[in-house]
């Protein structure tokens, strides 16, 4: 009987940015089993959010993910803009557009750099992060800053775009267009980047349906969802542009999804901006008083996958409740399906492959006294009593003068 080894990879590792923790149970170099637990960096925002007001409620969702940081604003947008029963301005829907398609652009080339030096191509890594800059570079143009941009509000853009502007844009669009081409070159040519990547981490497509996974993740085994093409929002429906996916489910298909959808991006922006043309500078807002009570459920394309955002209002200035899930809840999970079987050398790029983001995900597992360190809570507890929680919200919106209860 071969001996089992485990291999940790986290809670502290200098592979992954965030806290976590994957034990690699191996017999020689193959992979046989997989442990992993997250929730270092549960931060409450979900319980944060009830004590805000709904414009406030913006600036704490956009830092949930540094990377993908106007992914969570526009979710929650259209769950806010569903409970109002608004309709927002084109010019807003152009702007959205073009913000999170940039956000796109500038998410696959910071992950194709990470996968080079994960496989040591440190080439490829400086090349992709270098191009990526002109990227940041328009965000900080159009919005003042390169990360965390602050353009969404209820009802449409903090900002316009002006169209004298545009011109310059364009040409900064044209100016990368030709170096997406060399960096796709590059890794769909290079042999030494085909021997690490095809073949490895095979995700079918039934694995990608048992595990609910989204996003590029997803699309790389032949699973073509899109939220912006299956449930449209801001300016999606209104330009032409294709899901792409591949069929092979490894890491290279991966890797090749998203750098054609940055080809993708490029095109609806440039679209996006040419409906600007055609719009009135200004109209970027639809005013909003107050938001009535009800449920609003908001879903947006993160470079990662599908994000989501439930809210529920009682006709406050506050949400009631505010549930979020990120595409890495259910991205990250799929590890344990691609690894088993695969050497300890591959393990991690095929983690990597997920383009995982673990603040995204963190949840509270237990809740302890901080005094005697004794456990008070534990999940299911913790379930127990969410689900009273909603329980009693429902009883005091369909009876307005009954006391609240306490949980």
């Amino acid at each position: 009987m071969n001996r089992r080894t485990i291999i940790p990879i986290g809670p502290y590792h200098p592979l992954q940015e965030e806290p976590e923790l994957f034990k690699l149970f191996c017999e020689g170099e193959t992979v046989v089993d997989i442990e992993f637990e997250t929730g270092y960096n549960h931060r409450g925002i979900e319980k944060i959010n009830e004590k805000k007001t709904f414009d406030q409620v913006f600036f704490v969702v956009e830092r949930i993910c540094g990377i993908c940081s106007t992914s969570h604003p526009f979710a929650y947008a259209n769950a806010m803009e569903e409970i109002a029963g608004i309709e927002i301005p084109d010019r807003a829907k152009y702007i959205r557009s073009i913000i999170g398609e940039l956000e796109r652009i500038h998410s696959h080339l910071l992950w194709v750099g990470l996968a080079g030096h994960f496989l040591g191509y440190n080439t490829v890594y400086m090349w992709s992060w270098k191009y990526r800059e002109s990227v940041l570079d328009i965000f900080e143009m159009i919005t003042g800053n390169r990360n965390n941009y602050a353009m969404f509000k209820i009802g449409g853009v903090r900002r316009d775009i002006p169209n004298s502007m545009i011109p310059e844009i364009r040409r900064m669009l044209d100016s990368l267009k030709p170096k997406i081409a060399l960096l796709t070159g590059a890794v769909m040519d290079d042999p030494v980047i085909h021997a690490r990547t095809k073949g490895v981490g095979i995700l079918t497509p039934e694995v990608i349906r048992k595990y609910g996974a989204v996003g590029p993740t997803a699309r790389a085994s032949g699973i073509a969802i899109d939220v912006r093409r299956d449930d449209p929002y801001a300016a999606y429906g209104m330009v032409n542009w294709n899901v792409i996916t591949a069929e092979e489910g490894d890491v290279f298909a991966k890797a090749k999804v998203r750098l054609l959808e940055m080809v993708e991006s490029v095109s609806i922006i440039e679209q996006c901006l040419t409906g600007l043309e055609k719009t009135k500078e200004g109209d970027t807002e639809t005013v909003v008083r107050e938001i009535p009570p009800g449920m609003g459920f908001g879903r947006a394309e993160a470079p990662r996958g599908e994000v989501f955002h439930f809210v529920r209002s009682d006709g406050s200035n506050m949400p009631v409740r505010h549930k979020i899930r990120a595409p890495s809840y259910v991205n990250i999970a799929t590890f344990k399906e691609s690894c088993i079987g695969q050497t300890v050398s591959d393990a991690t790029i095929i983690l990597a492959a997920v383009d995982p983001c673990y603040c995204c995900t963190e949840r509270l597992t237990a809740a302890y006294q901080m005094v005697s360190d004794v456990r008070r809570l534990d999940g299911m507890e913790l379930i127990r009593l969410s689900h009273e929680k909603t329980r009693n919200i429902m009883s005091q919106l369909e009876n307005p003068g009954s006391p609240q209860k306490k949980d």
